[in-house]
Order: structure tokens, then sequence, then C-alpha cells
């Protein structure tokens, strides 16, 4: 999840809670059936994020080392948590995460280097000297990227370049001082330098549901790897809600396939609240959300096999959905993930075990 999507969302969450609060009366049944570790049916690798201080819960800790053999760091490897007022690097948190893949035998997909939002005072300081801006920016990708060298299995990069309404690309700090298409090319050659091994993403959201925004970013990879760029991967986010048109996902997928990279479904969740006008009853917004979850699988399956990087969930219990925040806009009864507040898996987890079945035995 990223901060650029709470605004974006606390608006329509917020007007979805004066009157579309969900019925908390209709909580979801378990499966009808024991699930085995979904990470032994997915036939490419399935993840989940993690905040470290998550893991001191032990379900949390049960749940994503049982069920996931992959591992988004979530906000730990980003500026905002990095990045202390006198310019010290903390990387407490992401070492954590780092030793808990090790120790489950996961993968570590770093999240993330450079983001429009996310921008510590101590780089706000140096705004219009583009010399000093260089300098930083230069050893803070070196030094992060280089410390998390070997342990990494990849990392997004630039998170989230294009607008909200999708027809241009972000304005920010970085862009202001080391150019539009300059600090993101500077990205990518400084984290492939300082990590040759790790595939290099560029991550957006809502790229299943504006298509304007979804040919923006593909634009942009695609000039990026004409130039030379060392991008290894495009990271579609899918944030979705229950009124997503059926079909949508797998149009996206096709699309964002087309330019031949690895595809990693990187943050995907599906809130029981709608976008917009949904008249469905609590029964049918969970139908929606299972189908939802089953469609956005199997249309990552069905890519050629070289680009299924990996398919994330975005959390492992609702309790700790950022769909949750009211503080965001949110509503504190969605349920969004696959394992419930007290950590047993919902119908959807049933149905999504069904999903990749099929998807191994394809």
């Amino acid at each position: 999840m990223n901060l650029s999507r709470r605004g974006l969302l606390a608006s329509s969450l917020a007007l979805a809670a004066c009157d579309r609060r969900l019925d908390t009366s209709t909580a979801q049944a378990a499966p009808t059936r024991p699930v085995r570790p979904l990470r032994d049916l997915a036939p490419f690798p399935f993840g989940t994020q993690l905040i470290s201080t998550e893991l001191a819960t032990p379900v949390i800790a049960q749940l994503a080392g049982q069920h996931f053999d992959q591992v988004n760091t979530g906000f730990e490897l980003k500026m905002e948590y990095i990045v202390q007022p006198d310019g010290r690097l903390r990387f407490e948190g992401g070492d954590r995460l780092a030793t808990f893949c090790r120790d489950h035998d996961q993968a570590l997909h770093a999240h993330t280097l450079i983001w429009y939002a996310d921008t510590p005072a101590w780089f706000e300081r140096l705004d219009g000297s583009r010399r000093a801006m260089e300098a930083a920016f230069d050893g803070y990708i070196r030094e992060v990227a280089g410390r998390y060298a070997g342990r990494a299995r990849a990392w997004d990069v630039v998170n989230e370049p294009v607008t909200d309404e999708g027809s241009s690309l972000r304005d920010s700090l970085w862009s202001r001082n080391l150019g539009q298409d300059g600090h993101f090319i500077r990205a990518f050659e400084l984290a492939h330098e300082a990590d040759p091994a790790a595939i290099l993403f560029t991550n957006d959201y809502n790229l299943e549901s504006n298509p304007t925004k979804r040919r923006t970013f593909l634009h942009l990879v695609e000039r990026m790897m004409t130039r030379g760029v060392p991008i290894g991967g495009i990271g579609t986010q899918c944030h979705v809600s229950v009124d997503l048109p059926r079909g949508a996902l797998t149009t996206a997928m096709r699309d964002i396939a087309s330019l031949g990279l690895p595809v990693h479904v990187s943050e995907f969740d599906c809130s029981l609240v709608p976008d917009g006008a949904f008249s469905g009853s609590p029964s049918a917004r969970e139908a929606a959300q299972i189908r939802l979850y089953q469609e956005a699988i199997e249309s990552f399956a069905a890519l050629p096999t070289q680009q299924q990087y990996g398919f994330t969930v975005w959390g492992v219990r609702d309790t700790e959905s950022w769909l949750r925040r009211t503080d965001w806009g949110g509503d504190p009864n969605d349920r969004p993930l696959l394992f419930d507040d007290a950590g047993r898996p919902k119908p959807v987890v049933g149905a999504g075990a069904e999903a990749l079945e099929r998807s191994s035995r394809d």
C-alpha cells in the first residue's frame, strides 16, 4: 500500500462511509475443507506484505511463514522510515524482515527506493540545489540498495510515477531537481550498480480501472526500455473494490504483459466497500470479492511463465489492513484480505486455493 493512494481513496471511502458501511452481522464462514499452504499450491511466488512489528503477533508470523514464499516490505524500506531528521539511516525493520525471509525460505521484495510522496526533510532542504541533491540521491540509493544486495530478490525502484487522472507524469521533489526522465533513469542505474542481481521494478496503482493511466504508464516503461534503462519488471498494485467490472483485471493483465517484462501483482486486496454505486447485499459483495480474487489469480497465471514474477496480497489478516484505517477514510469493518481478524481462513481462501490449483494443472 502506498501513501499516495490514501489520498485518492480517502474521498471515495469517506463517501462510502456515509451510506455504505459494511454490515458486520454477516461475517464470512471458514472454508469447508482444510486449506493447504498457499505457497505450495501456487505455480509462481505467492507473497504477502509485512511490517516487522507484526511478527511479534504469533498468528501473523505463523500464517506468513506457512502460506507465503515472498514478502513485500511494506513501509520499512521507504524513506519515511529509513531517513532520520539528522540524515542518519536506520534499517532495523528492514533487517528484521530480511532475517524472517531467510529463516522461512522466502524471497524479499524491497519496497521502495524513490516515491514522489516520500520526501523527508533531510532531502527537502536541498530543493533547488542540483549538485547537493544529486549527491544525496546517489548516496542514498547506493547505501540502501547495497545493504540488501544478495538478500533482496527485487526492488521497486520508482513507485507511482503517473498522476491520478492518468495522462501525465507526476511532479515531485525528485523531478524538479533531477528531471522528469532524469531522476527515473538515475534511480534505476544506481540501483543496478548497487545490486546487479536484483530485478528492478516500477510500480503503480489503478492500472486495472483507468485505461488512460495504464497507457501512460506503459508508454513510460517502453520509452525507458528503448533508452536502455535497466527496468526488469512491471508492478501493478491492484487495490480493487467489489464493483470492479468483470474482465477489467484480465484486460489490464494482458496489456501490462505486452511489453514482455516480468509482471508483479504487487499489492492485491479487494475491498467490500464499493468505490461507486453498488446495490448488492452483503452476500453479493462477498461473492464479488471471491470472483475478483479468482479472476486476478487466473489472469496472472495465464501470462507466459517467464513473466510470472509473483502475486502479492497486501497483508495477512483483515485486522492489519490499511483499508480499515479510519484516519485514511477507511471502513473499520472492511474485510479485504484472505484471513479474518482471528487468523482463520475465509471462503475467499478456499476459492483462491482452487484457482491456484487450477493454475498449477494448466
